[in-house]
């Protein structure tokens, strides 16, 4: 199956941003993709780098305009979305959520965020409300979605129960970059450990996974900070953790991979993590921590 992932650069036009995302998925589809992933909150800015309530009025509520437009997408050229949305779900309830369109353009699914930040230049839990809908993959006409969002992608419960679910594929729109002040050294530290620990779930769940990042910089409205220099980096690796494309740091790019969506049976077969844990001894996972 041909993935496309869409690595973009936003500005604060939200309409132009959508409009950018239709192309590319357009563009997508021509490339003979099947299933098209967008960045995190793709219709803006990342909005989070400081707290104001007047960004409230950017969310939406989900079915809603932008899932109607991803909608159509889908149903036009035949091919099931990610994208990823500011969920309105009533005054003063926000949350940080993935939807997802099938080829015929249902939504066919929503995942909300489930681990929520709160660093300098991610403000995030002043914004989104934790998650309620839980690790559920996504029944589509491309296979079970194990679609999870950003942060979560540090966690590997999170990965690990989409895997017992039966997700198919694990898929992260995301949103990260550095602090530009931050040195050379740090910032690639940053960048690779970020890419390592989701090869890593691709490995320990013997799963494909695709991780969208968006681009470019983008200023901190408030200018405490030196703003926010998104990495790009988006990639999909196969179940053994290895690349299969890679998009590069500082370019906007409509990314396609091809992956063999037969070959996890073969590599859980020779390597059978799930065969082997030992389920009667992680009772201390549901702890904090053990004192």
């Amino acid at each position: 199956m041909k993935i496309a992932l869409v690595q973009q650069a936003n500005t604060a036009d939200r309409e132009a941003n959508l409009a950018r995302s239709l192309k590319a998925i357009g563009e997508a589809a021509t490339a003979g993709a099947r299933l098209v992933v967008l960045q995190e909150l793709h219709t803006g800015l990342y909005f989070c780098q400081t707290e104001d309530t007047d960004v409230f009025d950017q969310a939406e509520p989900i079915p809603g305009p932008s899932t109607q437009a991803l909608s159509e997408a889908a149903a036009k050229h035949g091919v099931v979305i990610v994208g990823s949305l500011f969920e309105r779900r009533a005054a003063g309830l926000y949350h940080n959520t993935a939807v997802v369109l099938d080829a015929d353009g249902r939504l066919a699914g929503t995942y909300r965020k489930m681990h929520i930040p709160d660093d300098p230049g991610y403000y995030e839990k002043f914004y989104f409300t934790p998650g309620d809908l839980g690790f559920e993959p996504v029944d589509t006409a491309v296979g079970r979605l194990g679609v999870l969002v950003c942060w979560d992608q540090w966690f590997p419960e999170a990965a690990r129960l989409m895997a017992l679910a039966g997700a198919e594929l694990l898929i992260y729109p995301t949103a990260i970059g550095w602090n530009p002040e931050d040195p050379e050294d740090e910032q690639a530290r940053q960048r690779e450990a970020w890419i390592t620990i989701q090869r890593a779930h691709a490995v320990a769940n013997g799963l494909p996974v695709v991780s969208v990042n968006r681009t470019g910089f983008e200023a901190d409205p408030s200018g405490v900070t030196a703003g926010s220099r998104f990495w790009g980096s988006s990639f999909v690796c196969g179940p053994q953790g290895e690349f299969l494309a890679q998009a590069p740091t500082d370019q906007e790019t409509v990314l396609v991979a091809e992956v063999d969506m037969a070959r996890a049976e073969q590599v859980r077969r020779i390597w059978p993590y799930l065969r082997d844990r030992r389920i009667d001894a992680y009772q201390d996972l549901l702890r904090r921590y053990r004192d």
